[in-house]
């Protein structure tokens, strides 16, 4: 693992440390909590989607 790498790695654990602190101090039950992360998951593959289609017409 390089170094460049173990700092991503920490950044990514810190990040996700604050979300789910964040959701538990908002005490969000289960199934909420599911559908929020499916409604957030769908927007970003739309935006994904979008972009990836935007390329391809451009012919890049």
């Amino acid at each position: 693992m390089s170094g460049d790498t173990t700092v991503e790695l920490i950044w990514f654990a810190g990040a996700l440390t604050l979300v789910i602190s964040a959701l538990v101090a908002r005490r969000i039950k289960l199934a909420d909590g599911i559908k929020m992360a499916l409604a957030w998951g769908a927007i970003f593959a739309l935006v994904f989607l979008a972009i990836w289609t935007f390329q391809v017409a451009r012919g890049g």
